[in-house]
């Protein structure tokens, strides 16, 4: 990681209102990503090669007594700015921020399942992955987190759409939501080696489809615990997201998984997911999915690879997908 000390930040408050520049770190760290994916034989694959560079800018200084940061992740060598954080930490009063895709809310337990690489669902169709909750989103949200009493808090709310805005004007119409994780570890309850969490949140979803002129909300609500015994990880999660329009189909989701670090270098895991999607007085269908994962780490290099597969693909009954990666990473 290479440092940069005393670097001047100069903001802009208002009209051209200059305020004067604080001292502050600014530091960069990065990572590469060499990848090997492989889809099913109903895919056109292409080049099954290729490389991710990200590039992480974080800066902090002292102003008016609380430390204020910032955080900016680029992807692909500067091709655009995939997320960014401003945030003020008060102390005991915690921490607020302003957040632009670095995850916030809800959407920080989506899936708390243990795995060794990625998700079980990662790599699958679909422009959304089912099951998955967090009614805030994580871009153009107002973030707070605070631990009380060995609980964290960390709650995130949206005005308008979840669709970012870089400018600080509006983007995007309706769907204000806000949303609340809580998590904690076994200390709180008495049991060592566990880790839990639970979550809620609602989103507008302005008036119903049938006319009659009233309007409802979109609700997600998830509940997870993870259990470590010495080298065994064992974790299920429960979640359900209703919507508040007409037609659109809930998600109930069961999903488990167990992990395993054969040694401080290699771990493997396998873990299953069941969402069922259901529309009043329609057929429900269950999507049926399962995933295997492996990884080797040595110092700033990991190797891992996964194989993930899925019946009955986002609700569409018959529909299957399969998707293999090989991922070897290097940090700097």
């Amino acid at each position: 990681m290479n440092n940069f000390k005393k670097v001047g930040l100069t903001a802009l408050a208002g009209s051209l209102a200059a305020v004067s520049a604080n001292a502050a770190e600014m530091s960069v760290s990065g990572a590469t990503l060499l990848t090997y994916t492989s889809e099913d034989t109903s895919e056109v694959t292409g080049n099954p090669f290729g490389m991710k560079t990200n590039l992480s800018f974080t800066a902090s200084g002292d102003v008016n007594g609380y430390t204020v940061s910032y955080m900016q992740t680029s992807v692909d060598q500067f091709a655009g700015m995939s997320s960014a954080r401003l945030s003020v930490d008060m102390g005991d009063m915690g921490v607020i921020a302003f957040d632009q895709g670095s995850g916030s809310g809800l959407a920080t337990i989506d899936d708390k399942t243990p795995t060794a690489a990625e998700e079980i669902w990662d790599g699958l169709d679909g422009t959304t992955v089912g099951g998955l909750v967090g009614t805030a989103g994580n871009s153009g949200v107002f973030n707070y987190v605070n631990t009380i009493s060995g609980i964290t808090v960390n709650a995130a709310a949206r005005k308008g759409s979840g669709t970012s805005s870089s400018d600080g004007s509006s983007s995007g119409a309706g769907q204000s939501a806000w949303d609340i994780a809580l998590t904690g570890s076994g200390d709180t309850m008495g049991v060592d080696g566990l880790a839990w969490g639970v979550g809620y949140g609602l989103a507008e979803s302005g008036e119903l489809s049938d006319l009659r002129g009233t309007s409802d909300n979109d609700q997600h609500a998830t509940i997870f615990a993870n259990y470590s015994a010495g080298p065994v990880t064992f974790g299920a999660q429960v979640s359900d997201k209703r919507s508040g329009s007409n037609g659109t189909a809930s998600q109930q989701t069961e999903a488990w998984g167990i992990a395993f670090n054969v040694n401080d270098d290699v771990s493997v895991s396998y873990g299953e997911r069941d969402v069922e999607f259901g529309t009043a007085g329609g057929a429900h269908v269950t999507e049926n999915g399962d995933g295997i994962a492996v990884a080797y780490t040595m110092g700033s290099m990991k190797l891992a690879g996964n194989r993930n597969e899925v019946k009955n693909n986002n609700g569409s009954s018959g529909s299957t997908d399969s998707m293999t990666e090989i991922a070897l990473s290097f940090a700097f």
